[in-house]
């Protein structure tokens, strides 16, 4: 009998022979339809680790992504906001900005006051300055110095009396003349000329030719004062003196007189 025989097929129609523990290709159920073959293909699913991965790293982003766009929707405290919750904090941001607005220019107010005060005390200072040197120069307790004239007299014979000298000081503040000085004596308002030829005092002090008159002054007007014809060089001149008239750009008055505090007189400032 012939050993080699065809292995019978079993129940499914396969045939059942073949090496013993081969593994079989698994068999689908008979009579199902297309819809019930692709569940049972994924279903139980066949997971990769790579899926898994990939899977895990889509899962945490997209929880990232929702958490930002939780907390940016709690930032906005205005979101979801009633009309009249709207306007009332308008209103408020309104009344705010005006209220700065308000202060801004009650600041820049009081820095301009500021400036214009310290402008005005800084011209008062200034002023006050100056009208104390223009004072000091007149009452001849400050040095002087400035364009004039330097008018010398040469008396040899005594004939030049005080009320000559006298006289060329008022002309020359006829002129215009600021600041005098005689020898080394200030020539104020109150400055008097006594004594004879050859022995004159100003203001108490002896004084001797030759009689150095220093003059601040226009020059243009103190010369022509003192050569008028019937003036003071002319009347020197006559006494046998020599008066010569020197102009200059620079004239220097540094004899000083103390300054006097009144006995009686007061300011009448309040």
């Amino acid at each position: 009998m012939n050993s080699n025989r065809m292995p019978l097929p079993d129940e499914s129609g396969e045939p059942s022979g073949g090496e013993a523990g081969a593994p079989r290709a698994p068999r689908e159920p008979v009579g199902l339809t297309g819809r019930q073959r692709l569940v049972a293909g994924l279903w139980p699913p066949r997971i990769t680790r790579a899926q898994l991965t990939v899977a895990v790293l889509l899962f945490v982003l997209g929880l990232g992504l929702a958490i930002q766009v939780r907390s940016t929707n709690d930032d906005s405290a205005l979101r979801g906001a009633r009309q009249e919750d709207l306007v009332r904090i308008l209103d408020e941001l309104d009344d705010r900005n005006q209220r700065l607005e308000d202060e801004k220019r009650r600041l820049e107010a009081q820095r301009t006051e500021l400036e214009n005060s310290s402008d005005r005390a800084e011209e008062a200072r200034k002023q006050t300055q100056q009208k104390e040197q223009q004072l000091g120069i007149l009452a001849g307790t400050v040095a002087a110095q400035g364009p004039g004239i330097t008018l010398t007299i040469e008396d040899s014979s005594g004939a030049v009396e005080p009320d000559m000298l006298l006289d060329a000081i008022q002309e020359l503040r006829a002129a215009g003349a600021e600041a005098i000085q005689v020898n080394e004596h200030r020539v104020v308002a109150g400055s008097y000329f006594t004594g004879a030829g050859g022995d004159i005092e100003v203001d108490g002090n002896r004084i001797g030719a030759p009689y150095i008159f220093k003059v601040i002054g226009k020059p243009q007007d103190l010369e022509p004062a003192l050569n008028i014809p019937g003036g003071v060089v002319q009347t020197l001149e006559k006494e046998q003196a020599i008066a010569t008239v020197v102009r200059s750009e620079k004239i220097i008055v540094d004899s000083l007189r103390p300054a006097e505090r009144p006995d009686y007189a007061r300011s009448s400032a309040q």
